[in-house]
């Protein structure tokens, strides 16, 4: 009797045991946000930017000719309708892009930067070579040196400079940081990527009184790299921030209907970014 008692008292710790084991081993429901390998992205936002000198080489069939150290500026809209209206949101600098986590760290985006960069007018800058008639578009070329004029020279790339790239992006949650415990609800990430591309800007050009040019062509490549912060509401909804910067190599620009006529220039710029996007997984 003795011994079926310890027996009933042995099996019922042994239960029990297991049963508070069990309960303790259960794991809580693996948040959304835990795992990013599979989901795609989508964003879409505006920029600023600026932009290093460059040395602009015109050539043609009667003209050969460097401006050195120009400078440009972008052309802000600064918060306006256009980035949400569906016939007009290309117009401003924008950014679009569309990405694929191959890994819960990292992922492949491809995408679009359209900025806008327009030569300062009115400027004396260097130069060297020759074009016909100096002097007969009110550039005063003195030692070297001339006026931007609007009669002797515009330049723009306003439709714009468009950088289409590709970008390898690294992405980590920092949310502990802060102290957040429920990244479903509200997550901090920092991004960093390296990005590279061609231009296809629509630049707009009057150049020794010739007739304007303005039409899409691929003009060159570009080179970037960015760093950022994400911040992602209820799992799907995120807003993100980043700064970048890069190098543009445009060595076949289109200046006038002519194709005997044409520029090259290289600069680095320097972009700051916002957008509002989207993440699912697939």
């Amino acid at each position: 009797m003795k011994k079926q008692s310890f027996l009933m008292v042995v099996l019922t710790f042994c239960v029990f045991s297991q049963y508070a084991f069990s309960q303790e081993t259960v794991e809580k429901p693996e948040k959304y946000t835990a795992h990013n390998k599979g989901k795609i992205y989508i964003y879409w936002g505006g920029n600023r930017e600026t932009f290093s000198k460059s040395d602009i080489h015109f050539k043609g069939a009667d003209y050969d000719f460097t401006l050195y150290d120009v400078q440009a500026h972008d052309k802000p809209k600064g918060w306006h309708m256009d980035y949400i209206n569906p016939a007009r949101m290309t117009i401003p600098q924008t950014n679009f892009r569309i990405g694929y986590f191959i890994s819960d760290h990292y992922n492949i985006s491809i995408g679009f930067d359209h900025m806008k960069y327009v030569m300062y007018n009115d400027r004396r800058v260097n130069y060297s070579g020759y074009y016909p008639n100096p002097g007969d578009y009110y550039e005063n070329p003195i030692n070297d040196q001339l006026t931007l004029t609007e009669d002797f020279l515009l330049f723009e790339h306003t439709d714009g400079l468009n950088y289409v790239n590709t970008e390898f992006s690294r992405v980590d949650d920092i949310s502990s940081w802060f102290g957040l415990p429920n990244t479903d609800k509200f997550q901090v990430n920092v991004t960093e990527g390296l990005g590279g591309g061609f231009i296809f800007p629509k630049t707009n050009t009057t150049l020794l009184g010739k007739d304007r040019y303005d039409e899409f062509h691929i003009s060159g490549y570009g080179l970037s790299a960015k760093a950022g912060l994400n911040f992602t509401f209820f799992k799907h909804f995120f807003i993100q921030t980043e700064v970048k910067g890069g190098y543009i190599n445009m060595n076949n620009i289109r200046t006038t209907k002519d194709k005997a006529d044409s520029a090259s220039q290289d600069f680095w710029f320097l972009q700051s970014v916002f957008t509002i996007g989207g993440i699912f997984r697939i």
